[in-house]
């Protein structure tokens, strides 16, 4: 059998708690790894549809975040995953990031330079996860002789959320893995995950770490039925991520390298679908072939294969609509279907 990545399901706070507990339930009876909650700016916070999702499931991994420091301090990081992995049995995982600046700048507070940031978070967090006492002072965290009061599991894994070189390097050195956004070609999350598995070596580090790709999912019997919809999801996410991109190199690089999509059409897709166009008319299947799972079960196992092969470990699928349980059992299925051709 061609070699997979594992599939998982990524949630966030434009859904309810009982949303993200049903979708939950239909990946852990599909078979799938895990449950990506994806917290967001000024939407819901994710520790109850995280916490409900613990209790309503037995084997999906509760990866919790993308939490950023600026909001939430890494001290009560620690205490808040360790309890989640309390409540799910030993099955919790934390993901950071430093959000979006402009976001974090309507707290008062500066991100225009994450990594500092990031590698304080991961400084204060692993050593309290360790049962350590912290004495640390960073440029931007600080946590002066904190213990937490009871033992978590120390070996919790740490992922960090972004696309560029130095979050890459970062991960590396101090993390379990690096998660990639959605609107990233599989070539582009290839390069930063081989970039983060550099650094992961040069520190003296094993081992491999795991590389997160984010990605909307359309599955259909139907193939036209599911690229309208993938077209669809991209084309939501086209005009912001193609504005993100004239300001930042990496998110312009991460948008067409290997896509074969010049600037200037995503520049006339980005003005089409702005002005209310449908993106089922406006984008072809380039889009989706480049960022998104969309098609048949089958189509869908095969652009999951081209990830596996660009060095992805796992993709936290977005599922939306009202079929997205269904399509999460018919995604597993699938997989199961794939295993056991093996």
């Amino acid at each position: 059998m061609t070699s997979l990545p594992q599939l998982g399901i990524r949630l966030h706070g434009g859904q309810t708690p009982g949303a993200c507990v049903a979708l939950a339930t239909a990946a852990d009876a599909a078979g799938l790894s895990g449950l990506w909650f994806a917290e967001n700016a000024f939407a819901r916070g994710i520790l109850p549809a995280a916490a409900a999702c613990a209790l309503a499931t037995r084997r999906v991994a509760i990866n919790a975040g993308v939490f950023n420091p600026f909001s939430r301090h890494p001290t009560m990081m620690a205490m808040e995953i360790g309890a989640i992995d309390e409540l799910s049995n030993g099955r919790a995982g934390l993901s950071i990031g430093s959000g979006i600046a402009s976001a974090v700048a309507k707290l008062g507070m500066n991100a225009e330079k994450p990594v500092p940031a990031l590698r304080d978070t991961l400084v204060i967090v692993r050593g309290l996860l360790r049962g350590e006492e912290v004495d640390h002072a960073g440029p931007a965290f600080t946590a002066r002789k904190v213990r937490l009061d009871h033992a978590a599991r120390a070996d919790i894994p740490i992922l960090v959320a972004g696309r560029g070189n130095l979050t890459a390097r970062l991960a590396g050195e101090l993390a379990d893995g690096l998660i990639v956004s959605n609107m990233c070609s599989a070539a582009f999350a290839g390069r930063v995950g081989a970039l983060m598995q550099e650094a992961r070596q040069a520190a003296g580090r094993t081992g491999r770490a795991r590389v997160v790709q984010y990605l909307p999912c359309a599955v259909h019997r139907d193939r036209a039925v599911a690229l309208a919809a993938g077209k669809r999801a991209v084309g939501a996410m086209v005009p912001g991520f193609w504005a993100l991109g004239q300001r930042l190199a990496s998110a312009k690089e991460a948008l067409t390298d290997g896509t074969g999509i010049a600037e200037a059409e995503f520049a006339a897709a980005a003005a089409r679908l702005r002005a209310g166009e449908d993106a089922a008319a406006v984008l072809d299947e380039r889009y989706t072939d480049a960022f998104a799972l969309a098609g048949t079960p089958d189509d869908c196992l095969a652009a999951a294969a081209r990830y596996a092969a660009a060095g992805v470990t796992e993709l936290a699928l977005t599922f939306e609509g009202e079929t997205a349980a269904a399509d999460i059992a018919t995604i597993g299925a699938a997989l199961g279907a794939a295993a056991g051709r093996a």
